[in-house]
C-alpha cells in the first residue's frame, strides 16, 4: 500500500484521532500493560491450574479436567485466575477511555473531515435499519455504544475509536494499517485459489474498512463493496478510505439479508465478523453468500483459531472472552465446523474447506528480522480461514 512508512507505528492517516503527549502516554501505557498481562501475568495461569485448580477438579470429579468446560470449572475460583481476569477486563475498559478522550475532543473537526471527498468512493446509509438484537445487547469487546451508537449528527466517533483501539489491543501486531487478517486472507486465496480473478468483491461487517483496502491492491481490477450495520464506523470507514486514495463502495445493510442481486460477486469475505454474530445468523449470512456468489464464486471468513484444534487449557483462556469481554457468540463460533454450515446453507459440503494461514505481517516480520514474532494475538502468528466455494 505505501513503502514509506514506519512498521512500528499506527499509520497516520487523514481523520486518524490526533493525540497531545499526555493522551499518547495514556494510550502506550495502557499497550504496555495489556502486553505485560499478555506476556507475563497470563502465563501464571496455567501454573496454578497444573499446581491447584486440576488436582482439586480431580478429586471432586473424579477425573482431572478433559474438556475446556472442565477446566472453566476447576479454575472458577482459583485466585491467580481471577486477578488476572479482573486485570485484563480492567485494560480492556481503560484502552477505550484512553481512546475515546482525543476522540471526543477532537470531534467536530473529524466530522468535517469526513466530509471531503477525494478517492470516488461512495457511501450508502440506511437510517431504517433494524440493528441486531446480538449487536443491541450488548456492547461488543465493551466498546461503549457497540458500533452502532450514534452521539452526534454525523457521528463516527466510534469509527475513530475503534481504530485506534485495535492497534493498541492488537500490540501492533496488526500492522501500521491494522490490515493484518486481510493481508492474510489474500495470501490464502492466492495460494490456494489462484484462478480467482474477482470482478466484484464483497467485505462483509468491515467495520472501518482495516482489511477491505488490501483487496484494492490485491485485485486492482476488481470493485469493491463492504457493508456493516453501524453508520458511525461506515462514515469513517468512507472518510479513512478517500483520505488514503481508495475507491470503496461502503453500505449499511445487514449480512444477512443484502440488496445486492443474484450472484453478483466472485469474492465475499469477512475478517473477525463470524464470532460477533449469533448461531441463527451465521447460517442466513452463508445462505445470503451462497445468494451472492457468482458461479464458481468463493466466501472465506477468517477467525481465530477452533477449539477442537487446542489443548483444553489453551480452549478455556481463548474462551475468557466468552464471558469477561462481551462477546456472547465467541465460544460458539470457535466450535463451527465448515462442512457442516456449507451443507445447511446449499453450499456442497466437499466444497468447503477450514485452513490455518501464517499472519502476513508476522511472516513480513520473520522475513526482516530472521525472527517469527509469535504471539497472543491471531492465535500466536496465524488465522484460521474457513468457508467454501460455490
Amino acid at each position: 500500500m505505501h513503502t514509506d512508512i514506519d512498521l512500528k507505528t499506527q499509520y497516520s492517516h487523514g481523520v486518524l484521532p490526533q493525540t497531545t503527549s499526555d493522551e499518547f502516554a495514556r494510550q502506550e501505557f495502557v499497550k504496555s500493560l495489556k502486553f505485560h498481562l499478555a506476556s507475563k501475568v497470563s502465563v501464571g495461569n496455567k501454573d496454578a491450574f497444573e499446581a491447584r485448580a486440576n488436582p482439586a477438579f480431580a478429586k471432586s470429579a473424579g477425573h482431572p479436567a478433559e474438556s475446556y468446560h472442565d477446566v472453566r470449572k476447576a479454575m472458577a475460583d482459583e485466585p491467580y485466575f481471577n486477578f488476572w481476569s479482573a486485570m485484563q477486563r480492567n485494560s480492556q475498559e481503560m484502552m477505550w477511555k484512553s481512546v475515546q478522550m482525543p476522540v471526543e475532543r477532537q470531534l467536530p473537526k473529524l466530522i468535517e473531515k469526513s466530509r471531503q471527498e477525494g478517492a470516488g468512493g461512495t457511501l450508502r446509509l440506511n437510517p431504517e435499519l433494524e440493528i441486531p438484537r446480538y449487536h443491541r445487547a450488548v456492547d461488543i469487546h465493551c466498546m461503549p455504544g457497540g458500533y452502532h451508537t450514534e452521539f452526534a449528527e454525523d457521528d463516527l466517533a466510534n469509527g475513530a475509536v475503534y481504530d485506534r483501539a485495535v492497534y493498541i489491543y492488537a500490540m501492533g501486531r496488526m500492522g501500521p494499517f491494522n490490515s493484518d487478517i486481510g493481508d492474510t486472507t489474500i495470501d490464502y486465496i492466492k495460494a490456494n485459489y489462484p484462478d480467482i480473478k474477482p470482478r466484484r468483491i464483497l467485505d462483509m461487517g468491515c467495520t472501518v474498512g482495516h482489511s477491505t483496502l488490501s483487496y484494492l491492491d490485491a485485485f486492482p481490477e476488481a470493485e469493491v463493496y463492504a457493508i456493516d450495520v453501524g453508520a458511525p464506523v461506515l462514515r469513517y470507514a468512507h472518510a479513512r478510505a478517500e483520505s488514503l486514495g481508495k475507491k470503496v463502495h461502503f453500505s449499511q445493510q445487514n449480512a444477512e439479508n443484502t440488496d445486492f442481486p443474484d450472484g453478483y460477486f466472485d469474492l465475499i469475505v469477512s475478517h473477525i465478523l463470524v464470532h460477533e454474530t449469533s448461531s441463527t445468523a451465521i447460517r442466513k449470512i452463508m445462505a445470503e453468500c451462497n445468494r451472492l456468489l457468482s458461479p464458481g464464486g468463493l466466501v472465506v471468513h477468517a477467525e481465530t483459531p477452533p477449539y477442537r484444534d487446542l489443548p483444553a487449557y489453551d480452549a478455556f483462556m481463548l474462551d475468557w472472552d466468552t464471558r469477561n469481554n462481551n462477546e456472547p457468540f465467541w465460544g460458539a463460533a470457535h466450535e463451527i465446523v465448515a462442512k457442516d454450515i456449507a451443507a445447511e446453507t446449499g453450499f456442497d459440503p466437499d466444497k468447503a474447506f477450514e485452513a490455518y494461514q501464517p499472519s502476513a505481517f508476522d511472516a513480513a516480520e520473520a522475513k526482516r528480522t530472521k525472527v517469527f514474532q509469535g504471539g497472543d494475538f491471531g492465535g500466536g502468528g496465524a488465522w484460521w480461514v474457513w468457508g467454501a466455494r460455490k
